[in-house]
């Protein structure tokens, strides 16, 4: 996603009948004002995932706008370690890409990594909607500490749930360890996943 070219390809492949439900949903996400949201990246799985994987909330890689040039995507391909790391321990963990979305309980960015209980109370109803886009969905991954601030509304959906730790750099440095772990905790969404579908 660092290069110019990708992003552009990524942006034209946002209406393909796989993704296109997910991009009118951020559409509507972006009515609120003072955020931005992130699209969701073509190349996974779409509304055809069975394996949704809820980090905490978008940084400053995934925004066009700001200091630092973003990709407009939340995606395992941009241009940070959190990504590097998620691109790498999803295919130790040998989940189908296709079979995978990854999103946030808080799904804009508006300056600052702080998440505030009103966002993850406004994040799940946004996150109700989202669910209701993935008739396949079997299993939701919530990954880091904040993300698990959305359980007790995951609890209610009738989904498998999981949670791990985050592949940022914070835990990789306090925790390493419990970071080289993360792709064991995601390989137990194998058995809830159809790997026919490979």
């Amino acid at each position: 996603m660092r290069d110019a070219d990708v992003r552009e390809q990524r942006r034209g492949m946002l209406y393909l009948a796989h993704i296109a439900p997910l991009t009118a949903y951020v559409s509507k996400l972006r009515e609120r004002v003072d955020v931005e949201v992130p699209n969701f990246d073509p190349l996974d799985g779409g509304i055809g995932a069975q394996a949704l994987f809820l980090f905490e909330k978008p940084g400053p890689m995934t925004a066009e706008d700001g200091e630092r040039k973003g990709s407009g995507f939340i995606s395992r391909n941009n241009d940070d370690p959190t990504a590097e790391a998620t691109f790498s321990f999803m295919e130790q963990a040998e989940i189908p890409r296709k079979l995978t979305v990854i999103w946030k309980v808080v799904p804009w960015w508006n300056g600052t990594r702080k998440v505030t209980a009103t966002e993850v109370r406004e994040g799940e109803i946004c996150l109700q909607e989202l669910i209701g886009l993935l008739p396949k969905l079997r299993a939701i991954v919530m990954v880091g500490r904040k993300a698990t601030a959305a359980r007790p509304f995951l609890g209610t959906t009738g989904l498998r749930s999981f949670t791990s730790d985050h592949p940022g750099p914070i835990v990789r440095a306090r925790w390493p360890e419990r970071w080289k772990a993360i792709p064991l905790e995601w390989a137990k969404i194998r058995e809830f996943v159809d790997m026919g579908d490979r």
